[in-house]
């Protein structure tokens, strides 16, 4: 559907039908835009942070949280990032295809011979965290007669992906001894970076550091080095060794409140979408599924075009805020598959196509994905990759 204005249907003809603008008819339901100045901006407030040794690697998974991977990728390069991380192969895949050549970890686990191969086809970086896993890359590149720089990761207190950091020399003693294998890096992800007690965070870094001595004690240098997430970042720059590995900071959220007194970050992603019907209901009218809400007295409401197919939680339904033309209006009733409806009651001359601002700044108003984090009790990375691929992305200058 295409929403004509007023000044549009006067000037209707036939053979104007189709001579519409692109940008209009992207935004002509609902949609996320993507602040190209406020990404720049948070790479050289991150940056500012750094040692002129210390590299920046961008973390763009998850379609870059949700932000989309190409165009966030080729702007924080172009800012001063000097490398990527996401975390599957097909994620690195589309990267090379849009024509990003700079070095690209793969921090998910690779397994099968198939896997390595097009690691090597797209020259991918990939994390190993055995040596079960490194000899199947061996006998892999063997057969393909190639050699693969690889980061072997460390587990330090996460549980997750990696070798336990007190068997880090057999790790590396197994892979030294493995020809097509080149050692590009070692690391080891932090699990309470974001806590104001460091006192987990230390005991992981003590881990790490104890790992790299004994591995260092065996004449094998590592090139690079690393342990900082987005809040590590942040707070502790006796982490940041080689270089850092950043992905909610990029995006203008802080990870911690307690952190955002170090530095300027600007929220990247807006969400935006049309009303499309604008009507007054009586007293004692319900509103959508399951007659949640019930009006107490005669109400102006709009209905406007998004709902939780596009990543709109449904439990925020009767707790939502948006913004309209610089103000707060609340959602009510259940939010719907592909739309919802608001309490304009305190708003005149509204009308259908008029824009609602569900995440970003209208005015001197703002709402964040924290703000939708806190109220569902979840975390703002989640908020950031829920956000569903029939919502275009549109990039924005400021």
């Amino acid at each position: 559907m295409i929403v004509l204005s007023s000044e549009s249907v006067q000037n209707f003809t036939p053979e104007n039908l189709y001579c519409f603008n692109l940008s209009e008819v992207i935004r002509h339901r609902a949609w996320v835009e993507i602040n190209q100045s406020a990404l720049a901006h948070n790479v050289t407030q991150i940056k500012s942070l750094l040692s002129p040794s210390t590299q920046l690697m961008g973390v763009v998974k998850a379609d870059a949280y949700g932000h989309g991977a190409i165009n966030v990728a080729q702007t924080i390069l172009e800012s001063g990032a000097s490398s990527l991380a996401i975390a599957t192969l097909a994620e690195g895949v589309e990267l090379r295809e849009a024509g990003i050549d700079v070095p690209i970890l793969v921090l998910g686990a690779i397994n099968t011979p198939q896997e390595v191969a097009a690691l090597c086809r797209w020259q991918l970086q990939p994390t190993l965290c055995s040596l079960e896993q490194a000899r199947v890359f061996e006998e892999t590149l063997s057969y393909l007669e190639q050699t693969l720089e690889v980061h072997l990761k460390l587990d330090t207190g996460m549980s997750r992906l990696g070798t336990l950091w007190n068997q880090a020399q057999q790790l590396v003693l197994g892979v030294q001894e493995l020809p097509h294998l080149q050692i590009k890096s070692i690391y080891s992800h932090l699990a309470t970076a974001d806590d104001p007690d460091d006192s987990v965070m230390n005991r992981q870094k003590q881990r790490f550091e104890s790992a790299i001595g004994e591995i260092k004690a065996l004449g094998i240098t590592p090139p690079w080095l690393h342990l900082a997430n987005s809040a590590a970042t942040l707070s502790d720059p006796s982490v940041h060794y080689d270089l850092v590995r950043v992905g909610l900071a990029l995006y203008g959220l802080y990870p911690a409140p307690h952190l955002e007194s170090v530095l300027t970050l600007f929220p990247v992603l807006s969400v935006k979408a049309k009303i499309t019907q604008i009507k007054t209901i009586p007293s004692g009218s319900s509103v959508s599924y399951g007659y949640q809400y019930i009006t107490d007295k005669e109400r102006k409401i709009a209905v406007v075009s998004i709902g939780y197919a596009d990543g709109v939680p449904r439990n925020l339904s009767n707790r939502l805020k948006v913004l309209i033309r610089g103000k707060i209006a609340l959602q009510i009733g259940a939010i719907t598959m592909d739309q919802m409806m608001i309490d304009v009651n305190d708003f005149s001359h509204l009308s259908v196509g008029d824009v609602v601002t569900l995440i970003g700044k209208d005015g001197q108003n703002q709402i964040k994905a924290d703000d939708w984090a806190e109220e569902l009790r979840t975390i703002s990375w989640e908020i950031l990759c829920g956000f569903k691929h029939r919502l275009p992305r549109v990039n924005v200058v400021s």
